[in-house]
């Protein structure tokens, strides 16, 4: 969430911000900071009646002590006055809070200066490109015939059991998706990133923590006999296990891996864009999570992006990366960038990672923060990114790595995997 204290000192600004993301309810704004001053207001007049309150039970004991009975009962009178008015005081402030925190919970992140203005994906900016283009032999196959012809996923299977969108991957394929889940970890852990196991449900406050509670899009799952979400990205938990702590300045940074199935009802996706491994409701991700000072947030965010091109470079995978405009950002993103990986036989990119900072806006609604050399508290920065998400990363690797021969894997994977060629 945007801090109340930055949105009432940079208004200007940050409305001008929400309108590069397209933010359309502006006047949310103004309503939320009408509630903000409304409940200061109360604040203060309830603050000043439970003084008089205090500063009169004082006074009555004294006269009772004294023997004024007679006076005191003047003065209790109009304690009790006081107690009628500060409980409807302190029920109007519960309920002004309870506005408050609804309306913030709609209002998105502010965009950093540096991200695009633009309405959607297509005005998204390339910044970089690695790895080279590769010349599939005539009659290449996309990854769904490709996974057929070698039994390595079986979405038919998938369907049966489940429904579209659960896939079942079978030998090779199933090793070799174990293979690249334990070369992401091994290549993140070798990073500094701290290995986590971490629960694949989460309760409601982790949604909210996180920003993927309200649900507008409806696309978790929700247990609903006992409130939980199936986890849409590790981000959520990672991330939620420094919900309401706060944190010394040396204990920054703190950098965290992990490897979850992901679950996503992905509504409204449909259409051959979403074939095979393009989209799924259940995937696999290694996902990174970082805490940052403010001042290092930014060279933490560069720092990702970098780990993330020495694992494409290793797999020798051809990528770019974006950086995503105003349009395209994600509601708790002040800066995104995608990398995509070229898909060869489907002739198109794939998006196969995020990398975004939050900024403060995780932190205010974790209630996370640390206290600096000087003994100041402030919000931790957040950033997290996919190391990476498996699916299109598959599904490029057997496109692109497909000769007459078989599938000839990356050298960095055979230690992995324990064979070169799926043939």
């Amino acid at each position: 969430m945007i801090p109340l204290k930055q949105l009432r000192e940079n208004k200007t600004a940050i409305l001008e911000g929400l309108q590069r993301r397209n933010f359309k309810e502006l006047e949310l704004v103004d309503a939320l900071l009408s509630l903000d001053e409304k409940r200061r207001k109360t604040q203060t007049e309830l603050d000043s009646q439970l003084a008089e309150a205090n500063q009169l039970a004082k006074e009555i004991g004294q006269l009772f002590k004294s023997g004024k009975a007679q006076e005191a009962q003047g003065l209790k009178e109009r304690s009790a006055v006081l107690k009628t008015n500060t409980k409807a005081l302190q029920e109007e402030m519960q309920s002004l809070e309870k506005s408050i925190l609804e309306l913030r919970y709609q209002i998105p992140n502010v965009p950093q200066a540096s991200v695009p203005s633009g309405n959607s994906e297509e005005d998204n900016e390339e910044l970089d490109k690695g790895g080279s283009l590769p010349t599939l032999a005539e009659g290449a196959l996309p990854h769904w015939e490709l996974a057929k012809k070698y039994d390595l996923i079986d979405f038919d299977l998938g369907s049966k059991i489940t429904g579209a969108g659960f896939p079942v991957y079978k030998g090779k394929g199933a090793r070799l998706q174990r293979a690249l889940i334990n070369y992401f970890l091994d290549k993140n852990t070798a990073a500094g990133y701290r290995e986590m196991q971490v629960p694949h449900l989460v309760n409601e406050a982790s949604g909210y923590g996180t920003g993927q509670l309200p649900d507008k899009e409806g696309q978790m799952y929700h247990v609903t006999g006992d409130d939980l979400y199936l986890i849409p990205t590790a981000e959520v938990p990672l991330t939620n296990m420094y919900r309401n702590i706060l944190l010394e300045e040396k204990d920054l940074p703190i950098a965290v891996t992990g490897y979850t199935p992901c679950f996503r009802r992905e509504a409204g996706s449909y259409g051959a864009h979403v074939r095979g491994l393009n989209r799924l409701h259940q995937f696999d991700k290694v996902e990174i999570v970082r805490l940052e000072t403010q001042e290092r947030s930014n060279a933490a965010l560069e720092e990702m992006m970098q780990h993330i091109k020495s694992i494409l470079a290793e797999l020798d995978l051809p990528y770019r990366v974006l950086r995503l405009c105003g349009g395209d950002l994600g509601f708790t993103a002040a800066l995104t960038y995608d990398f995509e990986m070229y898909s060869a036989a489907q002739e198109k990119w794939l998006e196969i990672s995020s990398v975004s900072t939050f900024e403060s806006y995780q932190a205010e609604r974790l209630q996370l923060r640390y206290r600096t050399k000087e003994g100041q508290k402030q919000n931790v920065h957040t950033l997290n990114g996919s190391s990476l998400a498996l699916p299109r990363v598959l599904a490029t690797l057997l496109e692109n790595c497909q000769t007459p021969e078989g599938i000839i894997l990356p050298k960095v994977l055979v230690p992995y995997t324990g064979f070169e060629k799926i043939d």
